[in-house]
């Protein structure tokens, strides 16, 4: 794992306590253009807060960079999550051109990169970045969740 890996999914991991301090699952994101090492744009889950559906961690962020960069096209740039995406994210990453998704934890039941219909295999995937798991990370991104889980059975 790089350094720039370990900083980005930090960073990652910060937005998703604050998700989880906002009540939401704890997942955080960030964007990146790796040639200049800057983020443009980052998210955390906020389906309750903007009763919305799409207020993914990942959807929020793209949309942040997009903004910021006035394109709905993000080639060239990475993503950074805190949990494996579901199939919405990983249409809107495509959809995005992002060069490539770096995640922390993976998700059986809801991801859909290694599990379930693994979107970017598929052969109608019309793009399909760079996939890389940040296996340092995914202990600790795993066990917010958890925890969060666990907080939430226990009201």
């Amino acid at each position: 794992m790089s350094d720039q890996t370990s900083h980005f999914m930090s960073r990652a991991l910060e937005l998703a306590q604050v998700a989880a301090s906002e009540g939401e699952v704890p997942v955080g994101a960030v964007i990146v253009d790796p040639q200049t090492g800057d983020i443009v744009g980052e998210g955390h889950n906020r389906p309750i807060a903007g009763s919305d559906p799409t207020a993914h961690a990942e959807i929020m962020a793209l949309r942040a960079a997009a903004a910021r960069l006035e394109n709905y096209r993000l080639p060239g740039l990475d993503l950074y999550v805190t949990l494996e995406p579901c199939a919405m994210c990983a249409g809107a990453i495509s959809f995005a051109r992002i060069r490539k998704l770096v995640f922390a934890a993976d998700d059986p039941k809801g991801g859909a990169v290694l599990h379930g219909p693994q979107f970017f295999a598929q052969p109608t995937c019309h793009w399909r970045p760079e996939i890389e798991q940040d296996q340092a990370h995914a202990e600790a991104a795993a066990a917010m969740l958890k925890d969060f889980f666990r907080s939430r059975r226990k009201k």
